[in-house]
């Protein structure tokens, strides 16, 4: 809704008055409602069909995972006991089970190899929404859900996904649409069985998309697609609330510490994408290697790199995250550091890292809750891939049933 459509203030100088201000300055800027259902509307029109069936299509191609045209490259991501204590998880995961009843496990929780692993989507818009909608369950059972996610991740990474959640119902309070846009309309999903050693769980709804895997003690946390528009909650119950800053501020640094020589590798295009390269339902996206390989920097922007690409992989527990970054550092000579965009100080950028074992992609969007068609710094996505076969633990899950269940 634009300021245009909002009601005038009751009367002047007051504090009401004051509010309805404050409240019109906030809107400024917003598109008109819409009819884009969160939740599976009653009557799903010839559009909708189609636009389900395309994401279905999508969503059955046999899985080969991100890479190059060349294919997957094998043998990335060996199955092996890491040692670290995963029980506490593994209980977090039966006590919420436990607390649901027969009907809600029938709908939230699915076989190993079910394909609604990959019916994710980051749009508020009905899309193939699966498992169970966290607004519909009570306290205790969402406090079980959620307490499976915060044992899953670092308390930086718990944090981060909340926050998302909350910067939703912000947009929902701005629009005047809190029952289609807050912070409990996210589904959630149990997949496996905790205590047979392979399984996961999956968080679901408007920007934010988290797939989170364990074979054995070893863990997977991709694809992880989160974003934010607004990026900072300027009022409502959430007021204060960022998301983005460092991601945002860290490859800012990265770009504008490289030599001239540098940037023209690490430049690969002039105009922005339209959206994130691998983003929902593009599992088997085929993308090259580009960019500057991080061999090229010198000692200090080898350390940003690495600060950058720590924001994306220390969402995970922090044992599960030390682990991971050394599989990366052990492909930093194949990994790539790509750039397109205004690198000024109100500048709007796409950044990604790109390695054999980690995808990470960051970018800077046109409105879609707000009205404005270029992008701006108010609206990010970012996504991390294991490119390669390993999103959803999938070549671990491989080698586990092929180790464990032949």
């Amino acid at each position: 809704m634009r300021a245009q459509d909002m009601p005038a203030a009751a009367s002047a100088g007051g504090p009401q008055d004051e509010t309805a201000a404050r409240r019109e300055a906030a809107m400024t800027g917003l598109r008109r409602r819409g009819h884009a259902p969160t939740r599976r509307p009653d009557v799903i029109t010839p559009e909708l069909h189609a636009k389900i069936d395309w994401r279905r299509r999508a969503a059955a191609e046999p899985f080969r995972g991100v890479a190059t045209p060349d294919g997957p490259r094998p043998g990335l991501f060996p199955l092996h006991a890491t040692g670290l204590d995963v029980s506490g998880v593994r209980r977090a995961a039966e006590d919420y089970l436990s607390a649901l009843t027969p009907q809600e496990v029938a709908q939230g929780r699915f076989a190993m190899d079910d394909e609604t692993w990959r019916h994710w989507a980051n749009g508020a818009r009905y899309f193939l929404r699966h498992g169970l909608c966290l607004e519909d369950l009570d306290d205790g059972k969402r406090d079980k859900a959620l307490a499976l996610v915060r044992a899953s991740l670092s308390a930086y990474g718990y944090t981060q996904v909340v926050d998302l959640m909350h910067l939703n119902l912000t947009i929902g309070e701005l629009r005047g649409e809190q029952d289609l846009l807050n912070e409990w309309i996210y589904w959630f999903s149990v997949y496996g069985s905790p205590e047979q050693g392979a399984w996961g769980w999956q968080l679901d709804g408007h920007h934010v998309n988290v797939n989170c895997v364990f074979a054995g003690d070893q863990m997977t946390l991709t694809p992880t697609f989160l974003g934010a528009e607004p990026v900072i909650a300027e009022s409502g119950r959430y007021a204060g609330t960022s998301a983005f800053r460092r991601e945002e501020a860290v490859g800012h640094r990265l770009f504008t510490s490289l030599t001239g020589e540098q940037r023209k590798l690490a430049v690969i295009a002039e105009e922005l994408p339209p959206d994130l390269f691998t983003g929902a339902f593009r599992d088997n996206f085929e993308l090259n290697y580009a960019g500057l390989p991080l061999g090229e920097l010198t000692g200090p922007q080898r350390e940003t790199a690495s600060d950058l690409i720590g924001l994306y992989v220390n969402r995970a527990r922090e044992e599960h995250a030390r682990i991971r970054m050394d599989e990366v550092r052990a492909h930093e000579a194949e990994t790539y550091f790509a750039w397109i965009g205004d690198p000024g100080p109100e500048g709007v950028f796409y950044y990604r890292v790109h390695s054999p074992v980690i995808l990470i992609e960051f970018e800077h969007q046109a409105g879609v809750m707000f009205d404005n068609d270029t992008p701006t710094r108010r609206h990010i996505h970012t996504v991390v891939r294991t490119p390669n076969g390993n999103d959803y633990g999938i070549d671990l899950l491989r080698q586990h049933h092929e180790r464990f269940h032949r």
